[in-house]
């Protein structure tokens, strides 16, 4: 079965070719004004995760994420915060830097910056005026939106909707108010580059259709992702201006992630439920949150609570404890094939099967705990021939190839980790027991079994294990 993708251009799920195909990939990445927050670890693990995952499958993939370093966001910010444009760019970007290093995900092929291309932009944007699909006025650009026939193809929506549904910006500078901005004329203080229209600098649409083109090498990408929040204005407009000046087609196949939220509420720094990546790493692991955001399909949307973090420490541990089972298994006498072992077998059938279709990360992640269920109870039943110790450690070796090799997860140590919390309850239980306060002490006990650990008293003192 080939890998398919549900495409948000046609509404229905798309083949890729069959590899070893060439496939062109661009992915909106960040606007470097905050921190990055659990929403934007999600995107940027789960488009990883499908590069990774195509790469794996055989395909040929030219990956290219951006960063937005010229945007209103970065000009409002560094005006809040009393600092330079050019420090708030800076300091956000080795935030990013970190948060992509905390997350495991390596750098994508190529990285621009839209501060690097902009030459590239004015020379698009002068090709669109050249055409009659924009024009200047009062020292900005706008792309004129009627002028491009396919305008709401991807978002369904008619001009007429828009015009009812969204609010425009109804500045004199403007034809029609559905009109935006290619160029923008900086107002004093701000950062500015020259151009045929005097200083001033490019839209945030115009800098994705541009980058995307010129990394990629084409004029027609195989694959544009990004969030659902991102179909309108954004990549509307990014289809308008690179279709109304080449006359092809901007992208084969959109795939577009759900939104996050927060106890079903948006994420909103005045709710006070703002999540940034690094504070999420404070109280839970990163495997736990790559497993949250693998437990719900890239396309719905996902709702960030503590017991569902929980559940997923737990899910991470069973992992680990089954590969723990595995090491202390001997080493195979006699070597074994996938098709001596049924389970095995069937059981990555079923995960690449849920995987090529639509890229269904929850469906596969039912299959690799039915999967972490047989291989416990082949193990627990005992060695019954010479290919025991073989196919044991074979078992190892899928679940590995799977959840490190394509899904990104770190296995490596032998059993979980603790998190600072769990850590501070440990000391404090047995702080408590040497105080002989009791009755803390089965509370902590029943805090930590609740988290997942099971703490036990001996001889030694205090152990734990994961559950």
């Amino acid at each position: 079965m080939p890998l398919e993708l549900y495409n948000s251009l046609t509404r229905k799920r798309q083949p890729l070719p069959p590899p070893p195909q060439h496939i062109s990939m661009y992915s909106c990445g960040v606007t470097v004004y905050d921190k990055c927050h659990i929403g934007h670890a999600r995107s940027l693990y789960t488009f990883d995760t499908l590069v990774q995952y195509m790469r794996y499958r055989g395909y040929d993939v030219k990956f290219v994420r951006n960063i937005t370093d010229v945007d209103d966001k970065i000009i409002a910010k560094a005006k809040e915060i009393g600092k330079s444009f050019d420090e708030v760019v800076r300091e956000n970007i080795d935030l990013y830097e970190k948060d992509m290093a905390s997350l495991g995900i390596k750098p994508a092929d190529v990285e621009p910056r839209a501060t690097d291309n902009i030459p590239l932009m004015i020379a698009h944007i002068e090709g669109l005026i050249q055409k009659g699909h924009a024009y200047p006025s009062q020292g900005d650009v706008y792309f004129r939106v009627r002028s491009f026939p396919g305008y709401g193809k991807l978002s369904g929506q008619s001009i007429d909707k828009m015009l009812e549904a969204v609010r425009i910006d109804t500045t004199e500078k403007k034809d029609d108010p559905l009109d935006f901005a290619l160029w923008k004329k900086a107002k004093p203080g701000e950062p500015f580059w020259p151009s045929p229209w005097g200083n001033g600098r490019p839209g945030w649409h115009i800098e994705c259709s541009c980058m995307s083109m010129k990394h990629l090498g084409v004029e027609t990408l195989d694959v544009h992702a990004g969030g659902r929040d991102l179909v309108f204005p954004h990549h509307e407009n990014e289809i308008a201006q690179a279709e109304a000046l080449t006359g092809k087609p901007f992208a084969r196949l959109w795939v577009h992630h759900g939104l996050l939220t927060i106890n079903s509420q948006k994420m909103s720094k005045s709710l006070g439920n703002f999540i940034t990546v690094q504070d999420a790493f404070q109280k839970h692991s990163v495997n736990a949150f790559k497993l949250f955001f693998l437990s719900t399909h890239y396309a719905s949307n996902i709702d960030y609570t503590e017991d569902k973090l929980l559940d997923m420490e737990k899910g991470i541990a069973k992992f680990k404890n089954l590969l723990k089972k595995i090491d202390v298994v001997g080493l195979p006498s006699f070597s074994v094939s996938l098709n001596e072992v049924d389970f095995v077998l069937d059981a990555k059938e079923k995960i690449l099967e849920a995987m090529d279709a639509d890229f269904n990360t929850a469906l596969a992640l039912g299959h690799v705990f039915d999967f972490v269920t047989a291989a416990n109870r082949f193990i627990d039943e005992g060695k019954k021939d010479d290919y025991f110790e073989g196919s044991a450690h074979l078992a190892g070796k899928v679940l590995r190839e799977i959840l490190e090799g394509v899904l990104g997860l770190d296995l490596n140590d032998a059993v979980s980790g603790l998190l600072p919390e769990d850590e501070a309850f440990l000391k404090e239980r047995v702080d408590a027991r040497k105080n002989k306060q009791w009755k803390r002490s089965d509370e902590l006990r029943d805090i930590l079994k609740a988290r997942g650990i099971v703490v036990e008293d001996g001889k030694q003192g205090q152990t734990w294990r994961r559950v």
